[in-house]
């Protein structure tokens, strides 16, 4: 019996083991972006770091950061095999709407094949998988087939704000062949995939301010600007009727895919009325001339995240409110600069800001390049291998309509590129309510990880 063998038997053998490992971490409220849970990221690390020094001989380091801490982690015990740098976060999107809910979001419930939970698909069901994976082979054979570095930080979901500096202050430390990244998710639950492209990210945040103080509707209405109907004016004309966006400059740079490319976008399992079926909305919508797909991977977009002012409580209260808020995100495309393209963007709005208002804009944190994995990686060759040997077909490649932050990092600072290998699909509801993970990805991520580590492994030294 090989090796490899012996370790997908142990991982079978702690299914109960492993899920109640993702319902524990789940248990903890990290969510970064609210400083009341600060003492929840520092118990979710704390958690973290206990999980992996019980996995096995690894060196296992708290890395501070002016926010929210990171986790590091190493072994480096197989000389002449290759190195990899796991990444994964541990941090969580806020819960709200909490009253969508169907079981509380830090409460992690198992129904109908599936775990619910905030965090449970993004990023902690899936970073679990390759500790539990790493776990099993220690156990096994108290050892590695190659070497490993683990960085799971604690900042992913408000923009990995702090681990550029922290990568920068511990380059030699982190130094590998290539990044294997536990975040990102496929594509499909019924198609195995592998995402080799993601957009990039711009934000901010901006202000339109009236009258001094809220004013009796009645009496001032008609006599100075409602800053809620200016805020709407420059909302509804970032775009037009065709759905492009209107920001001088935008697109500089922007190309088209090749055609032999976007006709593969095209062939792929994909039916508009099946995605509507799934996101409840009721028709398509956005850049004329494109597939829904190539608008979500290929396509730059601007989006309003939030629009808020005035009274907005039960019942009514006639108020012209002093002041309206929106919040901004474009996900960006090879050939487009995050912050030239906010700057083309707040320059709209200072341009297009009506008479009568004033304008407050404010730089979000988030922004990230576009960002391609190279056909020929190696470490991309091994995802293909293992994923077609799990699933006994060969994975599609896709695109990702969202963004990693930190994948520009690595590949500036270390000179890494990144593999995605995440077990979460797309449709797990992350960032909304009622997030889920299917209960039999845990095992096929499992196996996939332990069979990854074996087959990077160099002929000479492969654990058959």
């Amino acid at each position: 019996m090989t090796a490899l063998t012996d370790v997908l038997d142990t991982l079978a053998s702690r299914a109960d083991d492993s899920l109640a490992d993702l319902q524990a971490f789940a248990a903890i409220p990290s969510v970064s972006a609210v400083p009341a849970h600060a003492q929840d990221m520092e118990r979710a690390c704390r958690w973290l770091m206990e999980r992996l020094q019980a996995a096995g001989p690894l060196t296992t380091e708290r890395w501070a950061t002016p926010g929210h801490p990171a986790v590091y982690a190493e072994w480096l015990g197989a000389p002449g095999q290759p190195t990899m740098l796991v990444y994964g976060h541990y941090d969580v999107q806020p819960p709200d709407p909490l009253d969508e809910w169907q079981s509380p979001p830090f409460t992690p419930t198992v129904r109908d094949g599936r775990v619910y939970g905030r965090g449970v698909s993004d990023d902690k069901g899936p970073l679990l998988i390759a500790v539990q994976a790493i776990g099993a082979w220690f156990s096994v054979t108290g050892r590695l087939p190659v070497n490993v570095k683990l960085l799971f930080e604690g900042e992913e979901e408000v923009g990995s704000r702090h681990l550029p500096d922290l990568v920068r202050a511990n380059a030699d430390r982190l130094r590998a062949d290539f990044v294997l990244s536990a975040d990102g998710g496929m594509w499909s639950a019924e198609h195995p995939s592998l995402t080799v492209r993601a957009r990039g990210l711009t934000a901010l945040e901006f202000t339109v301010t009236g009258p001094a103080t809220d004013l009796h509707s009645g009496r001032h209405g008609g006599s100075v600007h409602n800053p809620l109907h200016a805020i709407s004016e420059l909302v509804a004309g970032l775009h037009d009727r065709a759905g492009r966006v209107t920001v001088d400059g935008f697109y500089d740079g922007v190309q088209d895919r090749p055609p032999h490319e976007r006709d593969a976008v095209r062939r792929l399992p994909f039916h508009d009325d099946a995605y509507l079926a799934q996101t409840g909305a009721p028709a398509v919508h956005g850049e004329a001339g494109y597939s829904t797909l190539e608008r979500q991977w290929d396509r730059p977009t601007l989006e309003v995240n939030g629009l808020w002012g005035g009274y907005t409580g039960e019942g009514s209260k006639t108020v012209l409110p002093s002041r309206a808020h929106a919040k901004l995100s474009a996900r960006l495309v090879p050939g487009q600069d995050p912050d030239r393209v906010r700057t083309l963007i707040e320059t709209h709005l200072r341009t297009h800001t009506p008479p009568g208002v004033t304008l407050d804009l404010r730089e979000a944190a988030h922004g990230a390049r576009a960002y391609a994995v190279p056909h020929d990686l190696p470490g991309l060759q091994v995802a293909r291998d293992v994923l077609t040997d799990l699933y006994g077909q060969p994975p599609l490649e896709v695109g990702m309509g969202g963004s990693i932050p930190i994948l520009q990092t690595f590949q500036e600072v270390l000179g890494l590129h990144t593999v995605f290998f995440s077990f979460a699909v797309g449709d797990e509801d992350i960032h909304a309510p009622n997030e889920f993970f299917r209960l039999h990805r845990i095992q096929e991520g499992q196996r996939a990880w332990a069979s990854y580590l074996a087959r990077l492994a160099r002929p000479e030294d492969h654990p058959a």
